[in-house]
């Protein structure tokens, strides 16, 4: 089995990262491909930013998806993602639908810790668009830009006080991490908090692993066919 884990952002350090976190959740005979575009933003932290990495990341499956049988998305935004359930056949999953699902599995309410104050509505928004809403205790930024959490000497502190403030005001059971670019904190902030920690990147890619498995795809009926042939006109 060949899963296919594509960071839609442009930074190669970040990917690195996803590669590994995703490779250490899954079982033996998957192998696993961390990829980026190589272009667009080196970070995804607004509508903006994902309307630009979008085209960038179909690209990329488009380009690389024969080859997989399964993909995972690794933006908490999901971007692109109903896009690309109509161009593969294999499954398709993003990292904040599987983590807030896992989540839901877990715990009867859980909490979101982002990076940013203004992706909070958007995570908001996500969260009714997967009918998990009434489950979400409450989504919490901490404030560190994604590029800072691979070089602020206090994001781990950082996140874990948000974490700690999340279940306090929240009344919550689970904290599900709203970044690809926290992955690896996942066991530590687990350990301390004594509370499941739910990374959407080993989530998304153990659900791809076990859809495929399962001999499941992507329905072509109706929502997620493929989209019609049209011409499509190139600006001059």
């Amino acid at each position: 089995m060949r899963v296919l884990v594509v960071n839609p952002n442009s930074s190669a350090s970040m990917t690195a990262l996803i590669g590994e976190c995703a490779r250490a959740s899954v079982g033996p005979g998957v192998v696993v491909d961390a990829i980026d575009p190589g272009a667009g933003p080196v970070s995804l932290e607004s509508h903006y930013d994902e309307a630009i990495a979008v085209p960038h990341l179909l690209g990329v499956l488009e380009r690389e998806g024969a080859a997989y049988d399964g993909f995972v998305i690794a933006c908490f935004g999901d971007p692109g993602l109903h896009a690309a359930r109509e161009i593969l056949t294999g499954p398709v999953v993003g990292i904040a639908e599987a983590a807030m699902r896992t989540a839901a599995y877990l715990s009867r309410r859980f909490s979101v810790v982002t990076t940013l104050p203004r992706v909070i509505a958007h995570t908001w928004s996500i969260a009714r668009d997967y009918g998990v809403a009434d489950l979400v205790g409450g989504v919490h930024a901490c404030r560190i830009p994604v590029v800072d959490l691979e070089t602020d000497p206090e994001a781990y502190a950082t996140i874990l006080a948000a974490c700690r403030r999340a279940l306090a005001e929240d009344g919550s059971e689970a904290i599900v991490l709203g970044c690809a670019g926290m992955a690896d904190l996942c066991a530590r902030l687990s350990k301390e908090l004594e509370v499941p920690v739910v990374d959407g990147v080993a989530a998304a890619t153990a659900e791809v692993e076990k859809l495929v498995r399962l001999g499941l795809s992507t329905s072509k009926h109706d929502g997620y066919a493929a989209p019609p042939a049209k011409e499509i006109r190139v600006l001059r």
